[in-house]
């Protein structure tokens, strides 16, 4: 099977690692050719337009920053959808809105080509080693033609439905973290005005019922000031307004989401969208005069565990 990847950014550039890690026959391709150069070096091909890309493989894969530029890549004048093959598959990787991805899979099958969208989760150190968690939102036998490429990308696949469930159940997780990020900075900076050992702090969370995925990700790289987890203010504020939109729509009354969203709206506009998403510990910091910081953390968070063999997760049953 020939596999197209477009996107080879943070998350884009490590999941296309793990293709061509595992001897896949990668195509590639990024509106920044120098991104491409260290695959190309390692064996890729390069696609000279998504046009190309498409008409050269069976499965290609999509990992962009944002729906509009997805859309881009997928309508352009030499776009993914000019020349998408009949039984081909196209995946979407890319956190993004359930309503635009229904909308590309419509295009997309009308050309005879199947698709997914195909969210992941757990963070770039786990994307680089091929044991971050995806979600898939397709038909059966698409999933069941699609898994071995994603079993390589992934530890753990779930099988969440039609086209735009993964999409609206990655949100709401993106949802849950960001809770998650908040909490934990306020709580942070709480302690640190209370006078209490910041290393301790990070261990009474780590072995309490405050524990979370977040907190021994995340919080370590506060602790550091390296504020470096790969993911950035504006990108949050786009998964946060998602799910929040969701909600909006379905007419359910939440409290906790709509200030999130206000959180990191003014986030943006005090520290820049490309900030990375950790430094919102800054909210807490500068009114205050507080350092939010302690010795003995990393500066940035890796993957100790080795590559494991992807496989399905079932509901119920793992």
């Amino acid at each position: 099977m020939k596999i197209g990847f477009i996107g080879l950014g943070n998350v884009g550039g490590k999941l296309a690692c793990s293709l061509l890690r595992n001897g896949l026959d990668l195509t590639v391709r990024d509106i920044d050719r120098d991104m491409a150069e260290p695959f190309l070096a390692d064996g890729a091909m390069w696609a000279g337009s998504p046009a190309d890309m498409a008409a050269a493989c069976d499965y290609v894969i999509t990992c962009l920053p944002s729906p509009s530029a997805c859309s881009a890549v997928m309508e352009g004048e030499d776009g993914i959808l000019t020349a998408i093959r009949p039984g081909s598959i196209w995946a979407e990787m890319s956190t993004t809105d359930a309503g635009e991805v229904r909308r590309m899979a419509r295009l997309v099958e009308e050309k005879h080509a199947h698709a997914i969208d195909c969210p992941v989760s757990g963070g770039c150190h786990r994307a680089a080693t091929g044991n971050i968690s995806i979600f898939a939102g397709c038909d059966r036998p698409t999933f069941e033609r699609a898994l071995p490429v994603l079993t390589t990308l992934g530890r753990r696949v779930l099988h969440t439905g039609g086209v735009g469930s993964a999409s609206i159940l990655k949100v709401m997780t993106n949802y849950l973290a960001t809770a998650n990020l908040v909490s934990l900075a306020e709580a942070l900076a709480t302690m640190k005005a209370a006078g209490m050992d910041l290393g301790t702090t990070y261990e009474a969370i780590r072995i309490s019922s405050g524990n979370s995925f977040v907190h021994e990700t995340e919080s370590q790289v506060i602790l550091n000031g390296s504020r470096d987890i790969n993911f950035t203010m504006d990108l949050v504020l786009k998964d946060v307004g998602l799910f929040d939109q969701i909600a909006t729509d379905k007419g359910v009354p939440l409290a906790l989401s709509p200030l999130l969203v206000d959180v990191f709206r003014e986030a943006v506009a005090s520290y820049g969208p490309r900030e990375h998403s950790p430094n919102i510990i800054r909210r807490y910091e500068e009114p205050t005069g507080l350092d939010v910081r302690a010795p003995g953390f990393p500066p940035e968070i890796v993957d100790d565990e080795p590559e494991e063999a992807g496989h399905e997760v079932t509901p119920g049953r793992g």
